[in-house]
């Protein structure tokens, strides 16, 4: 579960032992009567940023956007397995089918956000500390349902996200890699080999280290209701979308860890 630290940033907690910090950040206000898209970057091995401040209110989303309410997007497949489809359903995932997408985002009175961790499985095979390689310039799906819906794209970057753990060398054109794509492709969710630290200090294990994640939601990029939107008008959306997450990502790097001469990798 997730807790506030007493005196202190927003810290994520196990069995009274701090994972990590995990502060929310918030740059412009979101208007409740509204429903939004979030995109969330990068993926990172298991979304861990993106769980802690939109599937618990451990970061105190709901004071930093009142009248919103959150809701992470999970592939479809994770829904078809008994009992785990209950547990991620009361931290309030959602599938990230179509239909529960339009659902949300057309919701009247507006009030709902769908987050999307738009680089999705593909991109966990990347994520490594340093690594800020976006799997996004082909990714055009999320762009399309704003549009259909009129709902506001808010794009998120997740400081620290990649920070968590290590993965099996796995560069493309690799064994490890081919496998990996392989299983991707006919399961549908990719399989990164990770590791970190253990129980023990020191040891080696599957916890995350302790890295701070900073995920810094971006101001809203309000969008026209195009039920039956043109690839020109997809295509355009999609290029303010880049221009407004490059613009965040070098706007705050320098305060979260990253140095100056390091950019965004888009692919």
């Amino acid at each position: 579960g997730g807790l506030l630290h007493p005196g202190g940033p927003p810290t994520l907690w196990c069995l009274d032992t701090p994972i990590f910090p995990c502060p929310l950040v918030k740059t412009a206000p979101l208007d409740p009567s509204r429903n939004y898209l979030f995109g969330f970057h990068p993926h990172g091995v298991l979304v861990a940023g993106a769980f802690g401040n939109f599937c618990t209110e451990a970061t105190g989303f709901g004071e930093l956007f009142p009248g919103l309410t959150p809701h992470l997007l999970m592939l479809p497949f994770w829904f078809r397995l008994p009992l785990f489809r209950d547990y991620i359903m009361s931290g309030g995932l959602v599938s990230s089918d179509k239909a529960s997408v339009s659902y949300l985002l057309g919701h009247e009175g507006g009030g709902q956000v769908a987050v999307i961790a738009v680089g999705g499985p593909p991109e966990s095979l990347e994520a490594r500390p340093g690594a800020l390689t976006l799997q996004i310039l082909s990714r055009k799906g999320f762009i399309k349902a704003a549009l259909q819906h009129g709902a506001a794209l808010v794009p998120v970057f997740s400081f620290g996200e990649n920070e968590l753990f290590h993965q099996v060398p796995n560069p493309r054109g690799s064994l490890v890699r081919a496998v990996q794509e392989r299983l991707q492709k006919l399961m549908g969710l990719a399989l990164p080999l990770f590791h970190a630290r253990g129980v023990f200090q020191y040891s080696f294990g599957l916890l995350p280290f302790r890295r701070p994640i900073h995920t810094v939601v971006g101001a809203p990029i309000l969008v026209p209701r195009t039920p039956c939107p043109s690839h020109q008008a997809v295509d355009r959306l999609h290029a303010t979308y880049l221009e407004r997450l490059i613009a965040l990502f070098e706007e705050h790097k320098t305060k979260y860890g990253v140095p100056p001469e390091k950019h965004l990798n888009l692919i």
